[in-house]
């Protein structure tokens, strides 16, 4: 289980978001502005480290390792994995589904999105969106199958 970091603005809300520059957790929007009209960007590192990022290079954009925790790395989704979703027919015929764009639209603005993902993932269609994403990252291993 992860331990819970508070919120670096306010202190009171868990903090599931990081800022792309510092890496100090926050909550919420608010917070978010507020951290940012204060924020220090992070040294530059050395070009060596930026040769083996991830990501576009270190000029004021982000990049996945710089919001990502150790505790979060486990969750990571190698790159070539998620290109392969772009590939995939099955994910574009279901994204071709107006009610599950707006699904899709209304976590990705929504601010408590673990309390919606958990109701979404009561209906058919974003369970089946879930599952084709699933099936293309971490496809099921081949079972009890006889080598021939």
């Amino acid at each position: 289980m992860r331990a819970v970091r508070c919120c670096g603005e306010c202190g009171g809300g868990a903090a599931q978001y990081r800022c792309p520059r510092c890496s100090a957790p926050y909550c919420s929007v608010p917070c978010c502005r507020a951290h940012r009209e204060r924020c220090a960007p992070r040294r530059e590192p050395p070009a060596e480290e930026r040769a083996t990022q991830c990501g576009p290079p270190a000029d004021g954009s982000w990049s996945v390792a710089d919001i990502l925790t150790e505790e979060d790395e486990q969750d990571r989704v190698p790159l070539q994995k998620l290109r392969l979703l772009g590939e995939s027919e099955e994910l574009r015929g279901l994204l071709l589904n107006p009610h599950l764009r707006q699904l899709l639209l209304t976590i990705d603005q929504a601010e408590e999105k673990s309390s919606l993902m958990k109701k979404y993932m009561q209906e058919p269609l974003f369970v089946e969106f879930a599952d084709c994403c699933l099936r293309i990252v971490e496809p099921p291993e081949k079972e009890n199958i006889l080598p021939e």
